[in-house]
């Protein structure tokens, strides 16, 4: 699977910790199992609601290093690696890359704001570099929380440059407009970053979606996906409004502790 765009639903894994604050990685396993099992074509160890920016780089590396040992193919892994440099991103990457991942999801510098797209644009081509042959990143559109966005202008643009290197997106930005934009770029894998619109995206050919609710509702949403591509609508759609139903009352409620609860 490496190399090649995961199709299907991929789960933004919650992170267990301790009562000491490290790791549970015999849950975080345990977790990662549950989720395959149910339907789940991948997982992103590490993104948003895998609480990434509370959790340090050699403790990331050591979590996805014990999925890998466990027997967990790396190749359905799209780690999170976006931190607010170069240096500490590419390290953290070639590190995912290195274990045989698909891939890595990548935030742009997000903390200081009103960036220009040029200076995006120069942040991941330097980010590239730094990372080196292996580099296959997603990029990771989050503005709710990130604030800094990736303009699907610019996704266009690093697509094209660097077609074997940038090769999707994550797109949480909750707009459906941004995602049928990102879609119409030619080649490039995009994920919505929710399953409220997501037979309208894979009508227009998304691969799939990422989407945090799939920690505990991971077989409803593969089977929507399912019955899709199986031209079952009826079906799709019917199942679809259970889910859509099951994540509005988690937002209600604040998603990462909701979903430990």
């Amino acid at each position: 699977m490496t190399g090649q765009s995961i199709h299907g639903l991929i789960t933004p894994i919650l992170t267990p910790f301790n009562d000491d604050m490290t790791i549970a990685t015999d849950l975080y396993v345990e977790h990662a199992r549950s989720l395959l099992r149910q339907g789940c074509a991948g997982i992103t160890p590490f993104g948003t609601t895998g609480e990434a920016l509370s959790v340090g780089i050699d403790e990331r590396i050591a979590a996805i290093q014990a999925l890998v040992d466990a027997g967990i193919d790396p190749a359905c892994m799209i780690p999170g690696t976006g931190l607010s440099n170069v240096a500490d991103t590419a390290r953290l990457s070639r590190a995912c890359l290195d274990m045989g991942c698909n891939g890595v999801m990548t935030l742009p510098p997000f903390y200081f704001k009103d960036v220009s797209e040029q200076g995006l644009y120069d942040y991941f081509v330097a980010l590239l570099a730094a990372i080196g042959d292996s580099a296959r990143i997603y990029l990771y559109h989050i503005p709710p929380v990130a604030v800094v966005g990736i303009p699907s202008t610019l996704a266009a643009r690093l697509h094209a440059e660097y077609p074997g290197q940038v090769v999707g997106i994550k797109d949480s930005s909750g707009d459906r407009s941004n995602t049928m934009r990102l879609l119409k770029i030619d080649g490039l894998i995009v994920y919505p970053g929710s399953e409220m619109y997501l037979l309208d995206a894979l009508d227009h050919g998304a691969a799939g979606c990422i989407t945090a609710t799939a920690n505990i509702n991971a077989a409803h949403v593969a089977r929507v996906i399912q019955c899709h591509d199986d031209g079952d609508t009826a079906q799709a759609h019917a199942l679809h409004e259970t889910v859509k139903a099951l994540r509005l009352a988690i937002q209600a409620k604040g998603p990462i502790p909701a979903q430990k609860r």
